[in-house]
């Protein structure tokens, strides 16, 4: 049974209300996933306290002194990545009876330490055991267990080999290499379907905080959302939304709910086209190190997704011969119909999912691909810029091993701030 929560006020804790919506796990989840049950019979909403969400969930719950010795007591060499909740930690647990074990030995996981001064607390941690301790999917990141022992509070996840998505695509160096057009379609539907999930009828769970550096890539790159601190049950019975408390990351929260405090899922429908689009151009969606007027992506970058002749000024150069116009055109519509302010015309993420798929399918990929390649050749000739069998050369990508994990760095902090507002909407 799951339990999507509400937060409400709570003298030590944050509690929630609950009511037995079920919701339908995959069916190949194993014995973390929840069963369900028939969404007709509906119990009263109750409130949940912090025991009764650890009590129900999935999980494994660590004892501080297992974590640490996993950690081989939390080395500053184990560091996989930073952020507004903490650090995160590489360590090593036995595959069957969860035990710390030897450094390379057993199943790899990334520990997650909540920083007491950050900005992120306890009720984002709680968020966080109580969706992921519940809800499975193969697009959502697998919670493992949880520590909660004096002031420690700290969550236990599956590690993720390749990174953050927004590693691959902003990133410089010899571990990072561009992502190829295919894989970066295989990911925007990877992270499509999660959100899918989320706002199918039975979960009915609002992201809230959809971004480059929350989706990471295991070894296959396929895409898993992490990073549930901030989000919310969607809206019940006749409501149209959720009323918050605006809370996200400066650049792809909807404008709608920037001035409003109104949370829909159409909300995480926009944030994905700001991420859609940040694959698309292998830009930030804010980086006030461009020219003025393209220190925010949606806003430069809108005027010429609508047009096929337009298209190639947002594009990712490093992408040239690898999609045809076509393509690159379907995916910079789909990116526009997130965008759009009236959120009565933004799409359902299933209907993402759909338009994906067909970009993705071998037809739709060889449609017009020899039409591209001799254009391409052409302008490789034309502006001399190489040679033009370059086009068509693989690309390596790095061991999965030297990885680091986690989406949070302390460049993201930098670059891309977390906005807290301190307007309250009733």
């Amino acid at each position: 049974m799951i339990y999507p929560f509400h937060e409400i006020r709570c003298p030590f804790y944050s509690v929630t209300e609950t009511s037995s919506k079920s919701v339908s796990s995959n069916s190949n989840s194993k014995a973390w996933s929840s069963s369900s049950s028939s969404s007709s019979n509906l119990a009263p909403p109750t409130p949940r306290c912090e025991g009764e969400i650890l009590r129900s969930s999935n999980l494994k719950s660590f004892s501080f002194a297992e974590l640490r010795a996993s950690t081989r007591n939390f080395r500053p060499d184990s560091v996989l990545g930073e952020g507004g909740f903490g650090s995160v930690f590489k360590g090593w647990i036995d595959e069957i009876s969860l035990a710390p074990s030897k450094p390379g030995t057993g199943m790899v996981i990334a520990v997650k330490r909540l920083n007491q001064e950050g900005f992120q607390g306890h009720r984002e941690w709680l968020a966080e055991v109580n969706y992921l301790g519940q809800l499975y999917h193969p697009h959502l990141v697998r919670l493992v267990g949880y520590c909660l022992e004096d002031e420690h509070r700290l969550l236990v996840y599956e590690f993720m080999p390749r990174g953050s998505l927004e590693n691959h695509l902003f990133r410089r160096g010899s571990y990072f290499h561009p992502l190829s057009w295919s894989l970066r379609l295989k990911v925007a539907l990877g992270a499509a379907k999660g959100l899918a999930f989320l706002h199918s009828s039975k979960t009915k769970v609002i992201y809230r905080d959809f971004k480059s550096s929350n989706i990471l890539l295991d070894s296959d790159y396929n895409a898993k959302l992490s990073d549930f601190g901030l989000a919310k049950d969607g809206p019940t019975g006749n409501k149209s939304h959720v009323s918050t408390r605006v809370m996200g990351t400066n650049g792809y929260a909807a404008p709608e709910y920037l001035a409003t405090g109104h949370l829909t899922t159409k909300s995480d429908v926009y944030s994905f086209g700001v991420v859609l689009l940040e694959m698309l151009s292998g830009k930030r969606a804010v980086d006030k190190n461009r020219p003025q007027k393209e220190h925010n992506l949606v806003d430069w970058a809108k005027p010429y997704l609508a047009s096929k002749r337009k298209i190639f000024q947002v594009m990712d150069k490093r992408l040239e011969g690898q999609y045809t116009v076509e393509n690159a055109h379907k995916a910079a519509t789909l990116a526009l119909r997130c965008l759009s302010l009236n959120i009565k015309w933004r799409p359902d993420m299933v209907d993402v999912v759909t338009t994906l798929e067909q970009l993705q399918s071998p037809k739709g990929n060889q449609r017009g691909q020899s039409k591209s390649a001799n254009s391409n050749l052409q302008r490789v000739q034309k502006h001399g810029s190489g040679d033009a069998t370059n086009l068509n050369r693989p690309i390596s990508y790095p061991r999965p091993s030297a990885s680091p994990l986690y989406s949070r760095k302390s460049w993201e902090v930098k670059s891309v701030p977390k906005c807290y507002f301190v307007t309250d909407v009733p």
